[in-house]
């Protein structure tokens, strides 16, 4: 057995860790930007300054008719999750949606289309689901299958924008791992296991699945141009002589 057989097989990580952010430059500053934004609001901020910025920057209802662009940037800079309670289902969601989503598949998203681009997606992703949920959201507050209570109720964070592309970067996975890769990106918001206030799910589970349904119908538009472009280039058959 060679023995330098393990070193080898941490060279590769090693490497991609060392060339991360001149490889993926807008996202290493905004995983960055979103843990030096977690710190300062749960660590340097007074408790109520910081429950009171989490407020302002949630995109229920009422902050979309008073302030939208503030809400809907301001969520997009903080992420509702925890990084030191590893046994909670708050880490787990840390782990998929700053870790997979933004930490590899926004990179991916980066790498392939580039920085504009994919700032692009990923804001497209949580502008879009943010607005569509709240169109949810005020028809299903006209048929009572919501609490009044969800027009104030906290929302923040970059999970619908790290679902998008979670979902786009099915494109980046084997194609014998693609089924399996959506059923993951589809199924983890279902997993809580909450109660249905309705005939619908949570707002937060609706939020997640219209994100993951633009990123999947992108990187669908995307295949499909790619098919095309390739048959459109692919040279003509020589004509057969006898």
């Amino acid at each position: 057995m060679n023995a330098r057989t393990p070193r080898g097989l941490l060279t590769g990580p090693l490497r991609a860790v060392r060339t991360y952010p001149r490889r993926s430059p807008l996202t290493f500053g905004y995983v960055v930007l979103l843990l030096l934004g977690h710190v300062w609001v749960g660590s340097v901020l007074a408790a109520d300054r910081a429950d009171a910025l989490r407020d302002h920057v949630s995109t229920n209802l009422d902050n979309l008719h008073d302030h939208p662009v503030t809400a809907l940037l301001g969520s997009a800079l903080l992420f509702d999750g925890t990084l030191t309670e590893v046994l909670t289902t708050g880490f787990g969601s840390t782990l998929i949606t700053l870790g997979l989503g933004v930490g590899c598949c926004l990179a991916w998203t980066e790498r392939r289309f580039g920085g504009p681009r994919a700032a692009a997606v990923f804001l497209g992703g949580h502008v879009l689901a943010t607005l569509v949920t709240a169109a949810v959201i005020l028809l299903a507050l006209r048929q009572g299958w919501y609490p009044e209570g969800v027009r104030q109720a906290s929302d923040y964070g970059i999970s619908y924008g790290a679902q998008t592309v979670l979902a786009l970067a099915t494109l980046g996975v084997p194609r014998r791992a693609r089924l399996p890769w959506a059923a993951f990106v589809v199924a983890w918001p279902l997993a809580g296991g909450g109660a249905w206030p309705g005939p619908l799910p949570d707002f937060t589970t609706v939020g997640h699945l219209l994100s993951a349904g633009f990123g999947f119908a992108l990187a669908a538009t995307v295949a499909l141009t790619a098919s095309r472009r390739r048959r459109a280039e692919a040279p003509a058959p020589a004509d057969v002589r006898r």
